[in-house]
């Protein structure tokens, strides 16, 4: 458009210039006109194109964003992926690990003879280690992510005494669950109680408590299937349901039971928090319920002859755990203390046979019944960097045997150690050194009252060393 011409006619129209002064044909009227029309043209045709413009900008920029936000989710799927795997561990190369234990045994009571008077014989590895030097039992762990659904764990346990390894845990536990939800699946140590579900190089004394000994057979390791819950709350809440085979003591007989189903089953549930800047507590209780069928163990008689009885009934045990952890400002690094307990309470009621091979008076049967308690308390304080003690207090309640034979006069009470009414007692004193996390060498004294009339001495001067990747311990 000729817009000088276009100016010049506004500015005599604004001037009020006469037809004479500004003369303007009818032509160049149609003209403007034209020119008028054209120029709208032009300029609708240039805000389409803007309008145009303008929304594929925003198409590319949502496309941008929802890009952005799927590569964030991937990212942090991988972070968390990753935060569960201990150091040097990745996608093409398993966590591995190995844990090497050995300790030298000075005591003054032949462990050979070790046994915890007013209890069933638990067919565990509950008694002291052997006098002298002795290596004990080494841990060769395998983990690593499966794929973004499943991680897979295998602990193997080396012991110099027996041929080849056995299999502590393996097991798959799934990782993508929402809302809190977890499931593990294959052998794994039971959730009943708290000391139960952490491996022994990660006590902070060289042996369990006497009532883990009698009650879990120093620890329960279960085949079966575990369900947990953590609540999404500010308040540390956890659920937890465990189904098995029952193939260790207190179930049995030892290596499970040939039947369908399960044969054992765990209820657990945990809380906990913070108090103030430096204090966290947890509180637990657990409910261990299962139906022994032929549980056999060895017990002497009034002769001294040895004889083999086995269980058949029914067994539950009720745990309870607390723990107190405190640190200044929540950094242990220098100095913390811990706080631990636990209780347990068992009944069982069924049938036992005394003698099942015949060995001594005959095979026998009768009705049976006990009702047996027990708990320890302990402190740990770490008092400067590195260096750690620490106090444990064992007491176990025979409470109430009751034998049918026994009642009947078919056999005499002196036929069976598991009706005395003593109840064994240990007071153990441990200090240690950890010159790095990996390694750690204790010194530890108990007075042990588990034999009725006969103390024992134990000093026990123990080494662990982990090679590897490992993951963090429990709370």
């Amino acid at each position: 458009m000729n817009r000088p011409r276009l100016m010049a006619f506004a500015v005599a129209a604004a001037l009020g210039l006469s037809n004479s002064a500004f003369a303007v044909s009818d032509q160049e009227l149609k003209d403007l006109r034209e020119q008028v029309r054209q120029m709208k043209l032009e300029y609708e045709k240039r805000i389409e194109a803007l309008e145009r413009r303008l929304q594929q900008a925003e198409q590319a920029a949502g496309k941008a964003e929802a890009a952005a936000g799927k590569a964030q989710e991937t990212a942090v799927q991988a972070a968390v992926q990753a935060s569960s795997r201990p150091v040097a561990e990745n996608a093409l190369n398993p966590g591995v690990s190995l844990v090497l234990n050995s300790v030298y045994a000075n005591l003054s009571r032949d462990p050979r003879g070790f046994r915890i008077d007013g209890f069933v014989p638990t067919m565990g590895e509950i008694g002291p280690p052997a006098r002298g030097l002795s290596l004990g039992e080494s841990e060769l762990v395998f983990a690593a992510n499966i794929d973004p659904y499943f991680r897979g764990t295998l602990i193997a346990s080396v012991s110099p005494d027996t041929n080849g390894a056995e299999i502590e845990e393996g097991y798959i536990q799934t990782l993508s669950l929402s809302n809190g939800f977890t499931i593990k699946a294959g052998r794994f140590f039971s959730g009943v109680g708290y000391l139960n579900q952490m491996h022994a190089h990660a006590w902070n004394f060289a042996d369990a408590p006497l009532a883990n000994k009698v009650f879990l057979g120093d620890r329960l390791a279960e085949d079966g299937v575990q369900f947990r819950w953590i609540a999404p709350t500010d308040l540390y809440v956890d659920v937890g349901l465990e189904l098995g085979r029952g193939r260790k003591f207190p179930g049995g007989p030892d290596g499970g039971r040939n039947k369908n189903g399960f044969g054992s089953g765990v209820l657990f549930a945990h809380i906990g928090g913070d108090i103030g800047t430096g204090t966290a507590w947890q509180a637990g209780i657990s409910y261990l319920s299962t139906s022994p069928r032929n549980r056999r163990f060895d017990d002497p008689d009034s002769t001294g002859t040895n004889v083999t009885n086995s269980y058949n009934g029914r067994s539950r045990l009720w745990a309870l755990d607390g723990i107190l952890k405190w640190a200044p400002n929540r950094n242990p690094t220098t100095t913390n203390f811990k706080l631990q307990g636990e209780y347990f309470r068992r009944r069982e009621d069924g049938d036992l046979t005394y003698d099942t091979l015949a060995q001594s008076l005959g095979t026998q049967t009768g009705a049976f019944a006990s009702r047996q308690s027990g708990w320890y308390l302990q402190g740990v304080y770490q008092f400067v960097r590195r260096w750690r003690a620490g106090y444990r207090y064992d007491r176990l309640n025979a409470g109430t045997t009751e034998l049918g034979l026994v009642a009947s006069g078919a056999l005499a009470a002196a036929d069976f150690p598991i009706l005395s009414a003593y109840n064994p007692t240990r007071h153990t004193v441990m200090a240690d050194w950890s010159p790095s996390e990996f390694s750690r060498i204790r010194l530890q004294f108990a007075r042990d009252k588990s034999r009725l009339g006969a103390t024992d001495n134990q000093v026990l001067l123990q080494y662990i060393m982990s090679l590897g990747a490992h993951g963090a311990d429990k709370f």
